[in-house]
């Protein structure tokens, strides 16, 4: 057990800069759950994030040398804040090479605390490559923003916090997982003062490494990264974290998007406070581990790591938070193309709540209606649903998690294939949300190949997702997939995919 950073903790420098926050009981959840639930709100610090504490704990310890070279740092968001608030205060000057994709709001943020930024490349890890040139070329000193002792040490005084303020060995604590920072000081300090409570790791199921790394024994490189958790978008964990780490957390969770996006709502519903993406991230995984355990009348508690979200990424949330919740199912449903078939469907759906319909007219045999509707959350209403629909002849498909149906799909109902359009194959594509990045795609491709179908719709988030349609010989589909990754914009071919089959191939296919 590495006892060691347990001295590092009680010792750490945060207080300058840092508040001591919250924890509230999150009523409703408690009772939704049938558990006292409580959320550890860092969403509260001065930057809306808990990233301060291990920014100041490292700089408060370099020497005055170090400090005088100038800091510098790799950052989409969160870090960056606490890094440039941190060096405010120290008198210090700071440079924060930010990706080009981070939203103004952030980069602001950043520059009003009178940090220098640099925007290079399009992810973190592009970002992170400049920074280290930085620190080569010019002698800076590099704060790293989590694999450190002191940064470490930093974040751990969240756990010291908790045991003061709650007093009482908690049954679980949940905390959000990118690099392993927050997780690895939390974690050395629970485990020490409250060795029977479980710690809980919390990733998103698209940017696992540290399930990766614990399931290989060893760490190991994510090969893609989703980025709708911005804050915990990590393809490695950390060296120094993953060997505490280790050694004091009980399991690691993960949760999908959809999941976070609900977690998000019920933050709010109890605190009015919006969470972004990861600070919602341990509360998710804490309903999934209750609704997998079953355990009732437990002290849970969740850490809300960060509010640092953007304002028109509120749409693309509130949209996927039903779902999230198990409140929505959408389906496909073949109907009869005659007078009164809608009221008739609508009849057999019974009293559930149709939340969205869209139908277009395509031949006088069959309608093809893509539907969303209110059901009862755990899955047995919906399987119920549409056992009964079978009995009733309506041939329907579950599209619920079907990503390409509820990011595009719903949006193009009615644009069925022409017969001319031979050799379509279809990709769900990527790209940087800046300006030039379409173009980029686009003169990538060339004009050797036809594009027959297109949609984009801004999700406000820091990459665009687009569907497209290509008339693609299967001769050309090798070299196709090599401009792809060329470009390094991540696909996946969905030309399978049913929501597309359904309702935009060509009518029957």
């Amino acid at each position: 057990m590495p006892q060691s950073y347990i001295k590092r903790i009680l010792d750490a420098r945060v207080y300058d800069v840092a508040r001591e926050t919250p924890i509230d009981e999150a009523v409703l959840m408690s009772r939704r759950l049938d558990n006292r639930v409580w959320l550890k709100r860092e969403d509260l610090q001065p930057v809306f994030s808990f990233k301060l504490r291990g920014a100041y704990n490292k700089m408060s310890r370099l020497s005055p040398e170090q400090l005088a070279a100038g800091v510098v740092t790799a950052s989409a968001g969160n870090h960056a804040q606490g890094l440039a608030m941190a060096a405010q205060k120290l008198n210090v000057k700071a440079t924060i090479v930010m990706p080009r994709t981070t939203p103004n709001i952030k980069v602001e943020a950043v520059r009003n605390r009178g940090a220098r930024v640099i925007l290079h490349g399009d992810s973190y890890d592009e970002a992170a490559a400049y920074a280290a040139r930085l620190v080569e070329e010019k002698q800076m000193t590099y704060v790293h923003p989590f694999d450190d002792p002191d940064v470490i040490a930093g974040q751990g005084t969240i756990g010291m916090e908790i045991v003061r303020q709650h007093q009482q060995p908690l049954d679980a604590i949940f905390v959000p997982v990118g690099g392993g920072g927050l997780l690895a000081g939390v974690a050395a300090y629970i485990r020490y003062v409250w060795p029977q409570t479980r710690i809980i790791g919390v990733e998103p199921e698209d940017a696992a490494c540290l399930q990766l790394a614990l399931a290989k024994g060893r760490r190991a490189v994510l090969p893609e990264v989703g980025l709708f958790a911005d804050g915990c978008a990590v393809a490695q964990v950390g060296k120094e974290t993953f060997r505490v780490i280790r050694s004091t957390v009980d399991e690691v969770i993960t949760a999908s998007t959809d999941e976070m996006c609900a977690a998000i709502k019920d933050i709010f519903e109890d605190t009015r406070g919006i969470a972004e993406p990861a600070g919602a991230l341990a509360l998710a995984g804490m309903k999934k581990y209750v609704e997998r355990t079953g355990v009732r009348g437990q002290q849970l508690l969740a850490i809300v790591s960060g509010a640092n979200t953007n304002f028109d990424r509120l749409r693309y949330i509130s949209e996927r938070t039903e779902i999230g919740e198990q409140r929505e199912a959408v389906l496909s449903v073949t109907i009869p193309e005659v007078p009164g078939s809608f009221k008739t469907f609508c009849s057999a759906l019974g009293r559930r709540n149709i939340t969205e319909f869209n139908y277009r007219y395509a031949d006088g045999g069959s309608a093809q209606v893509f539907v969303g509707l209110t059901v009862v959350p755990g899955g047995q209403d919906l399987a119920e649903l549409l056992v009964d629909l079978d009995k009733r002849g309506y041939a329907a498909v579950n599209m619920t998690d079907n990503e390409v149906a509820k990011l595009h799909i719903r949006h193009m109902v009615g644009g069925h294939a022409p017969e001319c359009v031979h050799d379509e194959r279809v990709y769900r594509v990527e790209f940087p949300e800046r300006p030039g990045a379409l173009l980029r795609f686009l003169s990538g491709l060339g004009q050797r190949w036809n594009i027959s179908m297109f949609h984009y719709r801004n999700h406000g988030a820091a990459f665009g997702r687009i569907l497209l349609g290509v008339q693609l010989p299967g001769k050309d589909r090798r070299e196709f997939e090599k401009i792809l990754d060329e470009l390094k914009f991540r696909y996946h071919e969905e030309t399978d995919n049913r929501a597309y089959q359904l309702y935009l191939g060509h009518k029957g296919g």
